[in-house]
């Protein structure tokens, strides 16, 4: 299994911060990990254009379930592949309390992506009042199984795991929790898809920083990050690159 350290930079980003790629690729040339940034649309291309013969891949933060048709300010999956693509975040926290996004939703965009050839970063995660209420495992593995297609393989998929109390909160759960949840996530593929399951990736995500990161990657079942504000600097993700690349 390659580790993966995936950027999301969500509403951030313009044709000047592509400098950061060229900073991140000639720190990191050979990381010991993978290395993903998911740009907003508008830099997608000129990204990928800016990685190509490097290291680094480049994912959308979403996609539509749909090819093509009248959906004003969408964008599908075979647009995201022939920009330059390989990945593409689905069902991140912020997608399914902003637009209402169901599982089903998120099911159907990942079997778009799969489609148009694209690796599925599919997100769950809980909030603050569920993991009060001792639900947390409940409503990951809710998502899991309403949210991940039939046919999920190592190579077609990654689970991304991010509390929703802890995004950009600063906030993060204990290692303890993170391994619990991990493992259980870990415990469901496995489940339903078979001991080959063992090989999807299972990312962590929430306030993910240079200070934490190697602690958090030496927790049991954790295959990597999905990475926030620290993936807008080369700095400060190519710090949590090294991490992931050490651990």
């Amino acid at each position: 299994m390659r580790r993966l350290a995936a950027g999301n930079w969500k509403m951030n980003g313009t044709a000047a911060d592509l400098a950061e790629v060229a900073a991140l690729t000639a720190a990191h040339p050979a990381p010991g990990c993978e290395m993903l940034l998911c740009p907003p649309a508008t830099l997608i291309d000129r990204m990928a254009r800016a990685a190509h013969g490097t290291a680094l891949r480049i994912g959308g933060q979403d996609c539509h379930a749909r090819a093509t048709g009248a959906h004003t300010g969408d964008v599908s999956a075979p647009m995201l592949a022939e920009a330059g693509a390989s990945y593409v975040i689905l069902g991140h926290s912020e997608r399914r309390a902003d637009h209402g996004e169901t599982d089903a939703q998120v099911c159907a965009k990942a079997e778009a992506a799969w489609a148009s050839g694209l690796v599925a970063v599919v997100c769950v995660g809980e909030t603050e009042a569920e993991r009060d209420a001792g639900q947390a495992l409940a409503v990951v593995g809710r998502q899991v199984e309403g949210s991940v297609p039939e046919g999920a393989t190592a190579e077609n998929i990654v689970i991304a795991y991010e509390p929703v109390w802890a995004i950009g909160t600063g906030r993060t759960p204990t290692l303890h929790e993170i391994a619990e949840v991990h493992r259980f996530l870990r415990a469901e593929l496995v489940s339903r898809f078979g001991a080959a399951a063992k090989g999807i990736r299972l990312l962590y995500g929430g306030s993910v920083k240079p200070s934490n990161a190697a602690e958090i990657f030496a927790t049991p079942e954790v295959n990597g990050a999905l990475v926030g504000g620290a993936s807008l600097k080369a700095a400060d993700f190519g710090a949590i690159v090294a991490a992931l690349s050490a651990a």
